[in-house]
């Protein structure tokens, strides 16, 4: 399935907000030698999606920023690690926004007191399980609380090099403390978030987001 931007997608998820050392980020973090010379640190983050509805249907996703990154005169975030459990998501993803989607296998389910276990597994092999339990008030989040938020990424070949798609998402939806446990992470696959202490981790309901047409700007 073709799906050309901007893209308007509806669901659920988890975002863990840290700041990352450098040192773990560049031993650990999978960036790609763009990214390598552009890396400046501040705060990253690893997002868990539930999409109910996108251009391509329901998928999940697991996604790892490291950061920010300073691109020539472009100041953004970047996605250096990304599962998706479609091939549609992967394809359009990849042609779309350069980001550099791979496929894996995504359960969701709810356990006995309410928390989320979420487990993944790429070609038979579980890398990433984590247990999320809400907790307290819903609070109302939006990206407009981060202004400027933007993410850069290298078009994928065969698509021109030597500069970058600049994507500017808009999102909104409620949001709730989370307490995480039972983290389990293969290095191999993804970062090991077990080695770094969260800022903050949130459960995100009913959030709607639009991934819109991107703009290229030079590396």
């Amino acid at each position: 399935m073709t799906a050309p931007p901007p893209w308007t997608l509806t669901g659920n998820g988890l975002i863990f907000i840290a700041h990352f050392p450098e040192p773990f980020v560049r031993a650990h973090g999978f960036l790609q030698p763009y990214q390598q010379t552009a890396y400046r640190g501040w705060v990253g983050t690893v997002i868990l999606a539930d999409y109910q509805t996108s251009n391509v249907g329901p998928y999940q996703e697991l996604l790892f920023i490291p950061g920010l990154f300073r691109f020539g005169q472009t100041t953004s975030f970047s996605i250096s690690k990304i599962y998706v459990s479609t091939q549609d998501s992967v394809i359009n993803g990849r042609t779309n926004w350069g980001i550099p989607k791979e496929q894996a296998d995504f359960r969701f389910a709810t356990g006995p007191s309410g928390q989320q276990e979420i487990s993944i597994r790429r070609d038979g092999q579980l890398f990433f399980s984590v247990q999320a339990k809400a907790w307290g008030p819903r609070i109302p989040i939006t990206t407009s609380l981060l202004p400027g938020f933007r993410v850069a990424q290298e078009p994928l070949p065969p698509a021109k090099t030597g500069q970058l798609l600049l994507t500017a998402p808009v999102a909104s939806g409620s949001a709730r403390l989370t307490t995480l446990t039972n983290l389990m992470i293969d290095a191999a696959f993804f970062p090991d978030l077990g080695q770094i202490s969260p800022l903050i981790a949130l459960t995100i309901h009913d959030f709607k987001m639009t991934f819109p047409i991107p703009k290229y700007v030079g590396l």
